[in-house]
């Protein structure tokens, strides 16, 4: 549940930058538009989700490569 959760929020602040970025092309700012996509809130919106992602995937290993199947 807490991935789901976690997931759905960064896409949520992903698509408030997008709409962000729509409004800065549709006024004609450009420049403002590249720097907020290269370097601004879309960029680390981004790497957010990216990073919820790649986390999830690495699967179910520990820091020693021992798999976490016993309880603490």
């Amino acid at each position: 549940m807490k991935y789901a959760r976690q997931t759905q929020e960064a896409l949520d602040r992903l698509d408030q930058s997008l709409a962000r970025l729509r409004g800065l092309i549709k006024r004609g700012e450009n420049a403002e538009a590249i720097r907020f996509m290269e370097r601004g809130d879309l960029k680390d919106r981004f790497e957010e989700l990216q990073n919820i992602i790649t986390i999830s995937s690495t699967g179910t290993l520990g820091a020693r490569g021992a798999s976490n199947t016993k309880p603490l």
